[in-house]
């Protein structure tokens, strides 16, 4: 046991403050999302007309306190917010997986084939980057429709391009390395080498894409439920809550603040744990 502790110790003291703080902010907001339906004070979709727009601290009937307050129907916000978090949180997750799955797919194949295999996918990657992301999300959700897995679909298959473009130059230089040849030599079919071989030896910079983008997923998801487009009534997500609070801004700001806050906190803490990855992963990024 104190050996253990020892190493981990060890290990520990090589992080930064800063990113075992981010890496206890993002655990401390994850573990809220799953522990949503043990630890929510109360239902979040129950409406209570006598009490909306009570501020935070507030007792209200029957001995009820609301922590971070009300909304305009009189749901607690501290409920919303932590069951938003779980849609939020599932959104970015699904999308980035859904991206990451197409693009690096695609990526590898580009670079593994080469010749119009490559031509067609990298030309294609080019026509997705020349559309903004954002701008072809909300027309997408427009056409489709909302709703949680048309949003994760929709985000998934707009953000896979950057996914294509890492995973193709990797692949490029993966492929000419002695190990491939000879596995190339032994017989082993394309897909064997690119999954067995290829993949994980770009896993790395892979991670560090997907973990930037993470963050932009959460941005992307909260942008469009305030839009209206994203995430449902009665669902809610962080988005939505401060859709229905900028009507009340000046009399119930916490509406926006709180679950505003949480939005901050988590992309920014997400961002610099990826910054970091990306410095213990990339060692040309350590050289600049």
């Amino acid at each position: 046991m104190t050996n253990a502790f020892l190493a981990l110790r060890r290990h520990t003291s090589r992080v930064p403050v800063s990113i075992l703080v981010v890496a206890v902010i993002i655990a401390v907001i994850v573990a809220a999302a799953i522990l949503a339906p043990w630890i929510a004070p109360a239902d979040p979709d129950r409406q209570a007309l006598l009490s909306r727009l009570k501020g935070p601290g507030t007792i209200g009937r029957g001995g009820v306190t609301y922590l971070l307050g009300t909304d305009d129907l009189g749901r607690d916000l501290l409920s919303r917010i932590l069951y938003g978090a779980r849609v939020s949180l599932g959104v970015a997750l699904l999308s980035v997986f859904v991206s990451t799955l197409v693009g690096v797919t695609l990526g590898m194949i580009a670079g593994w084939f080469r010749g119009w295999v490559d031509i067609v996918v990298m030309r294609l990657v080019d026509i997705m980057l020349s559309i903004p992301a954002i701008l072809l999300a909300v027309l997408t959700v427009a056409v489709l429709g909302p709703g949680f897995f048309k949003l994760v679909l929709v985000l998934g298959l707009t953000r896979w391009p950057r996914y294509t473009r890492v995973a193709y130059a990797q692949t490029l230089q993966v492929a000419n390395l002695p190990f491939i040849k000879a596995s190339e030599l032994a017989g082993a079919g394309a897909l064997r080498i690119l999954f067995r071989h290829v993949l994980p030896n770009i896993a790395g910079p892979i991670l560090i894409v997907a973990t930037s983008e993470f963050g932009l997923m959460i941005l992307f998801e909260a942008g469009l439920s305030f839009l209206g487009l994203g995430i449902q009534p009665p669902a809610s997500s962080w988005g939505s809550i401060m859709s229905v609070g900028r009507q009340y801004v000046e009399r119930a700001w916490w509406i926006v603040a709180f679950p505003g806050g949480c939005l901050v906190l988590l992309v920014l803490s997400v961002n610099v744990l990826g910054d970091w990855l990306r410095d213990r992963l990339d060692p040309r990024s350590r050289i600049r």
